[in-house]
């Protein structure tokens, strides 16, 4: 699948006391574009419930470059920055442009998949495998290991 970017607006809610995006809204909307490009590729929230498990995040990074501005338009891009074959565990990639295409921050994500019920990792279903194996990869993506236990 080729690059996967959604666009945005800055919004008043997005604005800290310094008047540029606060470090949040930079998350949320990471979270958003993951669960965008999953519906996008056939897997509906709905189905995240359905089954009982959903994407959980151990550790997420931001670095700024450019500040974002109140009803400034961005893109968020994403890609894979490592992956385990099962896809049980994940590194994103998430890189914010601002509205003149110049780098505003990025945002790596270290995720897995967890089951509700048993409150421990698992790994997804095929449909949410192949999701992630067909994002771009970074340049410096790297294999993880499995963290599902057989």
């Amino acid at each position: 699948m080729p690059e996967y970017s959604k666009n945005f607006q800055v919004g008043w809610v997005d604005v800290d006391a310094n008047s540029h995006m606060r470090n949040t809204s930079y998350v949320e909307r990471v979270a958003d574009v993951r669960l965008m490009y999953f519906v996008s590729y056939g897997y509906s929230v709905s189905d995240f419930h359905i089954q009982n498990f959903g994407p959980v995040v151990r550790k997420d990074e931001i670095e700024y470059f450019r500040e974002l501005n109140l009803l400034e338009t961005f893109s968020v891009n994403f890609e894979v920055a490592g992956l385990s074959d099962d896809a049980s565990r994940m590194y994103l990639s998430h890189t914010f442009l601002n509205q003149d295409k110049q780098l505003s921050a990025t945002v790596r994500t270290m995720a897995g998949w967890l089951d509700l019920a048993e409150r421990k990792l698992i790994a997804p279903p095929e449909v949410l495998r192949n999701a992630l194996w067909a994002l771009d990869k970074t340049d410096d993506f790297k294999p993880l290991p499995s963290s599902v236990k057989k």
